[in-house]
């Protein structure tokens, strides 16, 4: 077992108050990796007090030097990506490669970030009184709370943390208690970058924490990526403070394949799509909408590629799919594979536990014959459980993608570039795919969902500033002396 894990509050390492701790585990192994500090509200409340008396220099702090720690952050990310990514799997579980991808998003995104720190572009606009001036500008908004999920531990935070940084906020982040170590190694790149103390805090537990977080009145905005039922609550707590509140929550992502799309293309992306992360991805296919002609030969391929995938230790070179992240996620897969063959879905590969001696492994899991009723086809397993929907047209597929209740991700695999293109007009998702899995989103798009998915916020490109700023519109007049406008009188009645 690692060396106990801490808070960083004000720039210090810290115990909870209570000196209470909980323990964090591999999934794989099921043995402890470290206690870490089981947060309160007293802990909550010094990270925030810490927050707000960082704000006062770091708002001043120029953008552009702001952006310069970013790149340092970019730069150690770089350095330290094999053993963050070591950490990554063996506290949640998904394989090397995928860990890997995940630092890289950090990578990525804060030198994209960083260089905003020379842009947080406004505009100018005409005004209408004689000798003045008109500009919209970003400012900042304050202290920010960040609830972060276990499945991206170093992506989902960089995300927010980033432009919440370059914009001149202030930081308490509350990662999820399944990935504590990775997110205390996470924030120890930001330290050994030159962040100023007080300025990005860090504190792990439950549920408690969170709810203080969101509860707490000197926190102005809340950013929660996770389950729908957990954000609903702290969309309610903080809202009623009147807070910003971004939020990114479930998904049930669907893969649409035509009679005339690439088998082969198809059969690979909908693999990783559904089985990639061990399906606990937010975008992760659980849906395939699959046209009469082409079903066949798709489930045939799909079977039999899913027979060959190996679960195991994400750390051995060959696996290809880990373990779910806990007992309670592997329960959950279960209970919905029987609620499947109840509902009359045909079960054709997988549908158990994999056959390992410890760990929460279960094997990627085909379901055919399944309608779009069934719940298997509309709620979050978060799993490697995918359900295969037939469908007559591209017509009736768009229908069955719309009515979910999510809205995240969507993808269509055609040679037909009227059927793609009528795709992209009519899918109701934040993000559409063409030819490509549901997976894959980078960073200089917006990220977020409809319906279900959020509150209609989205994270990274130029929406990801949304979030962490307030805009301020100025008016300068340089006349040198006071002037009534010559404006009529309907103008100045309209006008507020």
């Amino acid at each position: 077992m690692s060396e106990s894990i801490q808070n960083f509050i004000g720039g210090k390492w810290i115990p909870a108050h209570s000196g209470e701790t909980f323990l964090t585990y591999n999934p794989a192994t099921e043995a402890a990796i470290a206690p870490a500090p089981k947060s309160a509200a007293v802990d909550v409340e010094a990270a925030v007090k810490a927050a707000k008396s960082a704000y006062k220099s770091w708002r001043l702090t120029p953008a552009p030097r702001r952006g310069e720690i970013l790149y340092r952050v970019a730069h150690l990310l770089t350095e330290r990506k094999e053993e963050l990514s070591r950490l990554m799997t063996q506290e949640m579980g998904k394989i090397l490669a995928e860990t890997r991808g995940d630092v890289q998003e950090a990578i990525d995104m804060a030198y994209y970030m960083g260089g905003e720190g020379r842009r947080l572009l406004g505009y100018t606009a005409p005004v209408e009184m004689p000798n003045k001036f008109g500009m919209a500008m970003r400012d900042s908004v304050g202290v920010i709370g960040l609830i972060t999920p276990w499945n991206f531990p170093i992506a989902v935070p960089s995300w927010k943390i980033l432009p919440a940084l370059i914009a001149g906020n202030t930081i308490v982040f509350k990662p999820s208690e399944d990935t504590p170590a990775t997110s205390a190694a996470f924030v120890k790149v930001f330290e050994d970058a030159g962040l100023p103390a007080g300025v990005l805090n860090l504190v792990t537990g439950a549920g408690d924490a969170g709810a203080a977080l969101a509860n707490h009145r000197d926190v102005r905005v809340i950013s929660f990526t996770g389950s729908t039922d957990t954000g609903l609550k702290v969309y309610a707590q903080a809202a009623s403070l009147g807070k910003k509140v971004a939020l990114e929550m479930g998904g049930k992502n669907a893969i649409i394949v035509l009679d005339d799309a690439n088998l082969d293309l198809a059969v690979e992306a909908i693999t990783w799509s559904a089985y990639g992360t061990t399906g606990q991805r937010c975008t992760a296919t659980s849906r395939l909408i699959v046209q009469r002609g082409i079903k066949p030969k798709l489930i045939e391929a799909l079977v039999a590629k899913a027979k060959t995938l190996k679960v195991g230790d994400g750390l051995q070179g060959d696996t290809n799919v880990g373990p779910l992240v806990n007992a309670k996620a592997r329960d959950k897969v279960e209970k919905y594979v029987e609620i499947g063959k109840a509902e009359g879905a045909k079960l054709l590969v997988g549908g158990q536990r994999a056959d390992l001696d410890r760990g929460y492994f279960y094997s990627p899991t085909l379901f055919s014959d399944v309608s779009r009723n069934m719940r298997i086809a509309r709620e979050e397993i978060f799993g490697p459980v995918l359900s295969a929907i037939e469908v007559a047209s591209l017509e009736e597929a768009v229908e069955v993608n719309n009515e979910s209740a999510y809205g995240l991700s969507s993808s269509i695999f055609t040679e037909n570039v009227n059927a793609a293109f009528r795709a992209i007009r009519d899918l109701t998702t934040g993000i559409v795919y063409i030819n490509h899995g549901t997976t894959g989103a980078e960073i200089q798009f917006p990220f977020g969902g409809t319906r279900g998915t959020g509150n209609g916020m989205r994270e990274a490109g130029l929406a990801g500033m949304d979030s962490f700023t307030e805009w301020k519109s100025v008016y300068v007049d340089y006349s040198g002396r006071l002037q009534r406008a010559q404006i009529d009188t309907d103008s100045i009645l309209g006008s507020t």
